[in-house]
């Protein structure tokens, strides 16, 4: 361990001269509003992002903001092609961005408390914390999302490295109970699942009355995430006259010879987003294992667009949905895909009320934005409390 202790305290000194600018203790007052930075991935800086639509962040925390929390959010710093290809070369190669954390270091250190989105930006924030000198210590919610599912294979030192990183997050958070159990296998900590919502502004609670799919069924998938099963959701509707489908993904996918029933083309935008889901009896989300809820925004999209959902049972989807709202199939297994749509279309009453069910539960759970910002609000007062009450404590044992 001390080899890596020693790596510590190198980059400490590398980078103490630059961030000692910063190292000041944040005067407040009794009646300050809370500071709270969010730290996002470079791509989606709010003041950027859909800046004509006045549409804030694109995860919603905006709507955390009020007279007691105040909320600043990480800016993306210009960047040539070569800067470019250095900061995307070091995230891919170290797991997080230190580029783009180290220019938004001022407000980072600045914060009473920091709120990341995904791994990418705690483990650089964390590592910022930990090279931060004087009394000012933010608190740091870190949320899990991918490193979990990777875990097992990443080498040793990235092991250590990333362990010591979280030693310095003051409460975790992930998508999923799944993930929750593997923070406590692989680190020995405890998570808190915070459930993840969509905008209710972008995709609007579309109440069904009844629902009646066309002849033949229409079935869509969309989504870009690595963690899709196209394979599968190709060859359970592959030239089966009672579907036609529509794939909607970036990502290259080799369409099987004469399977004139599938189309296969991106969705760019929320308007050919919205225009697939109202194209669609069925909306599928077919998933490999994976442990972070992939297909969750998709999975919520279709349920307020008031569509038949069918998803792959994996990853922690049924922490959002029962089963009596969403079908549930087995990992890769297209026959059991295929009748399992068959079967909604032949019971339209039925599928009637699953769709309600499922806009029911979604409504109850407020599986939004507004929800999701509303659980960083609570859990942030747990952190001030906790560290408040831990601050009393000590004063007391040295006084």
């Amino acid at each position: 361990m001390r080899r890596y202790d020693a790596f510590f305290s190198a980059l400490s000194a590398w980078t103490s001269a630059d961030i000692g600018g910063y190292m000041g203790a944040k005067s407040t007052t009794a009646n300050a509003p809370t500071n709270v930075h969010v730290h996002l991935y470079y791509g989606i800086d709010p003041s950027q992002y859909r800046k004509d639509e006045n549409a804030g962040c694109l995860y919603g925390y905006h709507y955390a903001e009020s007279e007691s929390m105040a909320l600043s959010y990480s800016q993306d710093h210009p960047e040539g092609r070569v800067l470019r290809t250095i900061r995307r070369g070091l995230k891919a190669l170290l797991g997080c961005d230190l580029i783009h954390t180290f220019r938004n270091r001022a407000a980072l250190l600045e914060a009473d408390v920091i709120w990341t989105h995904t791994e990418r930006e705690y483990l650089s924030a964390a590592l910022l914390l930990m090279l931060k000198r004087g009394p000012h210590k933010p608190l740091l919610l870190a949320q899990s999302v991918w490193l979990l599912d990777i875990w097992e294979s990443l080498s040793v030192f990235k092991r250590i490295l990333f362990k010591r990183l979280l030693s310095r997050a003051d409460l975790l958070t992930t998508l999923t109970y799944d993930n929750a159990v593997l923070a406590k296998k692989f680190w020995n900590r405890e998570a808190t699942v915070v459930l993840y919502g969509i905008s209710t502004d972008d995709f609007p609670l579309q109440p069904v009355s009844e629902w009646r799919p066309h002849t033949p069924l229409r079935v869509a998938a969309i989504g870009n995430d690595r963690d899709r099963d196209w394979q599968t959701f190709m060859a359970a509707f592959a030239n089966d006259k009672r579907f036609s489908a529509r794939l909607a993904t970036q990502r290259k996918v080799a369409r099987p010879d004469r399977a004139d029933n599938i189309v296969v083309a991106p969705a760019s935008g929320l308007a050919e987003q919205r225009a697939l889901y109202e194209w669609a009896d069925v909306i599928v989300v077919p998933l490999h294992p994976n442990h972070h809820a992939s297909g969750i925004t998709v999975l919520l999209e279709a349920v307020m667009a008031g569509k038949a959902v069918v998803a792959t049972g994996i990853g922690g989807l049924s922490d959002y949905f029962s089963d009596d709202a969403v079908s549930y199939v087995p990992v890769h297994d297209p026959r059991s895909l295929r009748e399992t749509v068959a079967a909604l279309g032949a019971d339209p009453e039925g599928t009637t009320e699953r769709i309600r069910r499922a806009q029911r539960e979604l409504v109850s759970k407020d599986l939004t934005t507004r929800g999701f910002a509303r659980q960083h609000v609570m859990l942030t007062h747990q952190m001030l409390h906790k560290a408040e009450s831990s601050e009393r404590v000590e004063s007391l044992a040295r006084a």
